[in-house]
């Protein structure tokens, strides 16, 4: 049976967005700065409407702590995300950009786009994990948040592996990863790699 890795960037405050997240600018203003880990360095969202197939971080030099991160996340079977996060997005555009199936955390199931999208949307985290491991054929399944799934999945005690990239950046708002969380989870730090724009640390859920 797959694992579930919660793969999240956040702040060195804590904060998953900048303020006045919304759709077409997911990570609000000035928000970039959180995945300048992913595109190598400063971009802003504009680039995306400048390029009409957008910024694609194999078109791009990345650090080589950078890229073994993004080439690992590739050997998912499934990925689980938040409704919240499909629709700052806007659904990436229509079509699901992982390559494996997503799974997205929804009440609105009668919402669900065409399955060509390659979007399966299912009526609670919990159920969106089991049917993720369904269709992972025994690969890991990434937990791409946002903060709201992340929590929940944390409280239900469905997260394996935390993978938390952290921006050298202090934001001083926005919107929390983990807040008041209500739970204690133990954790044990399995490696830790630096590189100009993020330190990806790794921790395994300790039961």
């Amino acid at each position: 049976m797959g694992s579930v890795m919660l793969d999240i960037t956040m702040s060195l405050d804590g904060f998953v967005t900048a303020p006045d997240d919304r759709p077409g600018r997911g990570l609000g203003v000035d928000g970039e700065v959180l995945h300048y880990w992913v595109f190598g360095g400063p971009w802003k969202y504009e680039d995306y409407e400048r390029d009409g197939e957008g910024l694609k971080p194999d078109a791009v030099q990345l650090d080589p702590a950078d890229r073994a991160v993004l080439d690992e996340g590739a050997h998912a079977g499934a990925i689980v995300v938040g409704r919240r996060m499909y629709d700052m997005t806007d659904g990436w555009g229509g079509r699901n950009p992982f390559g494996v199936p997503c799974l997205v955390v929804t009440h609105r199931v009668e919402d669900q786009p065409d399955p060509s999208a390659g979007f399966v949307f299912v009526d609670g985290v919990e159920a969106a994990i089991e049917r993720a491991r369904e269709l992972a054929g025994g690969k890991p399944i990434g937990l791409g948040g946002g903060a709201s799934v992340a929590r929940q999945a944390l409280r239900a005690g469905l997260v394996d592996e935390i993978q938390i990239h952290i921006a050298p950046v202090i934001l001083g708002e926005g919107r929390t990863l983990f807040g008041v969380l209500g739970e204690r989870v133990r954790l044990e730090r399995t490696r830790v790699l630096d590189s100009p724009y993020a330190t990806h640390l790794r921790y395994r859920v300790l039961r």
